[in-house]
């Protein structure tokens, strides 16, 4: 009697924007693509009304709204179109996943925040802070998984890799460090949820990616095809 083998995870695949386009099973994947980024958003909300510390390029962000009249949506907005442009010297090559995330999180994070109150009890804020690192590694795993590209802090970081030939682990410890440091500096949020998102963030996406990697057909555009790993399923 012969043991079922398991279906092999399907792999994560570096595409050109056409290539993504013709890479099949295009509604689920779109579907996918705008749900895990508007997840995406709405987690960063969720961290913000616990007020017990934001996630390390969102301690950043609430530092400089401090000084830039505009709303932590808006500000998530412009930093991605920064760090985008980050991307040239790199040679980093954006997606419709790039793009998207660009826009779509900061959008869902001022509709959130526009809805949502900070509780006063610190159980109800511990509850949102909880969720919102859960649903963030969901929503990690949701848009990485639908193959369009990675978000903008991705691609810096897995550029800065690739240009300098250091490791993926210290170039995103440095960048996460910087941009910690820098927001604080500034007046951001740092507390606990800041250590549980950096600690947690990776093992959680590393768990629920693999079931939600969209396999795609056949696209001699693709470039060399990657596995899911712990330390590149990180941030927008």
């Amino acid at each position: 009697m012969t043991t079922p083998v398991p279906p092999a995870t399907p792999l994560l695949t570096d595409l050109t924007p056409m290539a993504q386009l013709r890479a099949g099973r295009l509604v689920r994947r779109l579907t996918q693509l705008l749900v895990g980024l508007w997840l995406y958003g709405f987690s960063l909300a969720l961290m913000v009304r616990g007020d017990l510390g934001l996630a390390p390029w969102d301690v950043l962000h609430s530092g400089l709204i401090r000084h830039i009249p505009i709303s932590l949506g808006q500000m998530v907005v412009a930093a991605s179109l920064v760090v985008l442009l980050l991307w040239i010297p790199l040679r980093e090559v954006p997606g419709i996943g790039t793009v998207a995330n660009a826009f779509l999180v900061g959008i869902s994070a001022d509709v959130t925040l526009a809805l949502l109150d900070r509780p006063d009890a610190l159980a109800a804020r511990v509850a949102l802070m909880l969720s919102g690192v859960l649903l963030n590694g969901l929503a990690t795993a949701l848009y990485i998984g639908s193959q369009f590209g990675r978000g903008p802090r991705d691609g810096l970081m897995t550029g800065l890799v690739r240009r300098t030939g250091w490791r993926l682990a210290p170039v995103r410890t440095g960048i996460e460090v910087t941009v910690v440091l820098l927001g604080v500096l500034l007046g951001g949020t740092l507390g606990v949820g800041t250590l549980l998102y950096a600690f947690a963030l990776g093992p959680l996406t590393q768990l629920l990616l693999p079931p939600l990697v969209v396999a795609l057909v056949s696209d001699g555009s693709r470039r060399p095809p990657r596995r899911p790993r712990r330390s590149s399923a990180r941030r927008r």
